[in-house]
């Protein structure tokens, strides 16, 4: 498919409905995942806004954030750090508790993985009510990184998740 806007990139956005539980409508990315074009084009335009503000690390958050922060981290040669969530990962961690829009859960970071004065970028597939994000960023903040953006491929912008994000340097790529 031949991709020239985010608008293109939306028509590839599919809606599961009842996932992950029943009344969500899901916004499945794997089409846009699968078609060169367009994961090219989501690729060049998030690393277009990050690139602004070069950031050390990209942090990506699991899971789907994880698809498309080592390929920006890759592309702006900056590190990949990832935040997990409770149990997930293998050294030392911080942890925070946070809401999201089906129930709440804890993500993790390792204690050696930013370090004051370090200029980070959040990246994740979605924002939502923007809790998992708002959780990423206290994360990074704890260890004395300094957020200087905050990355999204869709943006579900009736849950005002950006609401909790107002202090921060925002950007999404589709919006709904």
């Amino acid at each position: 498919m031949n991709i020239k806007s985010p608008e293109d990139l939306k028509g590839l956005v599919r809606d599961v409905p009842d996932f992950p539980k029943k009344g969500i409508i899901f916004k499945d990315i794997t089409p846009i995942l699968k078609d060169p074009g367009a994961l090219a084009f989501a690729v060049d335009e998030l690393a277009d806004f990050l690139a602004e503000v070069h950031p050390d690390p990209i942090v990506g958050i699991e899971s789907r954030g994880f698809i498309l922060s080592p390929i920006l981290a890759y592309k702006l040669r900056a590190g990949f750090v990832p935040v997990r969530k409770k149990g997930k990962l293998p050294a030392e961690t911080i942890r925070v508790s946070y809401d999201l829009e089906y129930g709440s859960n804890e993500l993790e970071i390792h204690q050696d993985a930013i370090f004051k004065g370090m200029k980070v970028a959040v990246v994740d597939d979605l924002l939502a009510t923007g809790g998992t994000a708002e959780a990423a960023i206290r994360l990074v903040e704890k260890l004395g990184g300094e957020v200087v953006a905050v990355a999204f491929l869709v943006e579900l912008a009736f849950l005002k998740g950006r609401e909790k994000l107002t202090d921060y340097n925002v950007f999404s790529l589709i919006r709904y």
